[in-house]
């Protein structure tokens, strides 16, 4: 069984504004790191659980850790039922928090 993955418009514009950051300096690299967010979020769709908890007392938010040079990106999502995740918000590790 695999999930629906969905997009909040705030995680839309998380995505965009992170690619418009790396855009600045080296399309290649947005690119690239825009792939690696897309292959990430792909993941979801099989495998929600195995990723870490956000917070201690809702087992369905949780966030993804997603790898890219020396440090990368975090998304939180929710896993709403059995068949639909949102993405709730993505930030570059960096980043105190979410916006």
């Amino acid at each position: 069984m695999s999930y629906q993955v969905r997009h909040t418009k705030g995680a839309k514009n998380d995505i965009k504004r992170l690619y418009r950051f790396l855009l600045e300096y080296d399309i290649e690299v947005a690119r690239r790191a825009l792939k690696e967010i897309e292959k990430s979020i792909e993941f979801l769709r099989d495998f929600p659980f195995t990723c870490r908890k956000a917070v201690h007392d809702n087992p369905f938010l949780r966030e993804i850790l997603i790898s890219f040079g020396a440090s990368g990106y975090v998304a939180l999502f929710e896993i709403e039922n059995a068949e639909v995740v949102t993405i709730l918000a993505i930030r570059h590790q960096r980043e105190q928090d979410y916006y």
